[in-house]
């Protein structure tokens, strides 16, 4: 994990834990293209799940990556988590860039080190969705906690005070950053590969739609199947894990398809040859729909969350404002009459260039030079 000086600032890189190569994890890759000297600090890593660039850096962990069973338990961990990134010791570094979902901006930078955190969300267990999460865990998890999520809330806004400048990932999670911590943010959408992707001919596309994403309950992939099943029309779900599909699959219309965890070709596949994706959740930003007008495809999706920064209404996809049956039903059915039914490919995928790894690096930049950093 080592790597040969390069020169330029010391920069410190800072991610809640490297488990996987997910959204946040993409975000890290593109920080170590702008910055290939820079070290990696996490709390776990599991360096057989990342890709070759984050390898390629020093990656130190807290100390929680060495408690027991630390790559699976990691998030058991979390109220330790806060002074785990305070022992940092950061000495020597002109710079931090820390990356927040879950706990990665409480270090403690050199006084004249510039600290820019990269926000995909406040931690959501801990304040929007903290009734959720408590509600859907066990009876131990339910009582430990209210005083654990009191405590750490307290740490979450005093931390975010040692922040110099916050570059937030969309609008939405703008506004919840200033909800809950009293900070204003710089908006800087995270890099899509929309290079990927590509449009096919019209002759090649199908007659389905298409859900796809992790099966989990706040996308709501139950709305669009209920949804499909009422209007006896084609779709296609893409997504695991098995026992979901199981479970949606028992209650679907016959018109409606289950694929599972799919290669990414045959991802890209049905993203160039849908209808349109169905996109019935609310996210802080949503990268499958910004892959699906990379595609050459539009969106109808929930009018919330993230969808509105990519989504532009009658040009690149259709929204509806109700999270039911009811609406999906009625936004496919308005998605047909319209003009976005033959859209131009050529639009959705320009369009969807605005989301590329130029345009996250360029937004970086910017909020760099905001708090005067080295860029």
């Amino acid at each position: 994990m080592s790597h040969p000086s390069l020169g330029g600032p010391r920069v410190a890189i800072i991610h809640y834990w490297l488990v996987g190569m997910r959204g946040g994890e993409k975000v890290v890759e593109a920080l170590c293209g702008m910055f290939p000297q820079a070290d990696i600090f996490t709390h776990v890593v599991v360096p057989e799940s990342l890709s070759p660039i984050l390898r390629s850096h020093r990656i130190q962990t807290t100390r929680i990556g060495r408690l027991p069973m630390a790559p699976k338990l990691y998030q058991k961990y979390l109220p330790l988590m806060p002074r785990a990134l305070e022992e940092l010791d950061l000495t020597g570094y002109d710079l931090v860039l820390s990356s927040e979902a879950g706990p990665a901006k409480g270090v403690i930078p050199p006084p004249d080190a510039p600290h820019l955190c990269y926000c995909h969300s406040p931690m959501r267990y801990l304040w929007d969705q903290y009734h959720v999460y408590r509600n859907g865990a066990g009876a131990l998890t339910r009582a430990l906690m209210p005083p654990l999520a009191h405590r750490l809330r307290q740490w979450d806004v005093t931390s975010a005070a040692r922040v110099d400048g916050f570059a937030a990932n969309s609008a939405h999670v703008a506004a919840r950053i200033r909800k809950y911590w009293r900070r204003e943010a710089d908006i800087v959408p995270p890099p899509v590969a929309v290079e990927e992707f590509a449009p096919v001919a019209a002759s090649e596309r199908g007659d389905f739609y298409l859900w796809a994403g992790e099966l989990v309950p706040y996308k709501r992939p139950d709305l669009a199947v209920e949804a499909f099943k009422k209007l006896d029309k084609p779709l296609v779900v893409i997504g695991g894990p098995d026992e979901t599909v199981r479970r949606l699959a028992k209650d679907a219309g016959p018109k409606t398809k289950f694929l599972g965890k799919v290669p990414f070709a045959t991802l890209k596949d049905h993203l160039a040859r849908c209808r349109a994706l169905i996109f019935p959740g609310e996210e802080d930003f949503g990268i499958v729909p910004v892959e699906a007008m990379a595609s050459g495809r539009p969106v109808i999706g929930y009018g919330r969350g993230g969808l509105l920064d990519t989504v532009v209404e009658g040009e690149t996809g259709l929204f509806f404002r109700d999270q039911s049956v009811e609406a999906i039903i009625d936004a496919v059915e308005r998605f047909e009459k319209s003009d976005l039914f033959d859209a131009d490919p050529d639009g959705l995928v320009a369009h969807a260039r605005n989301f590329d790894l130029s345009a996250f690096q360029t937004g970086i930049r910017r909020s760099l030079d905001q708090i005067g950093a080295p860029a």
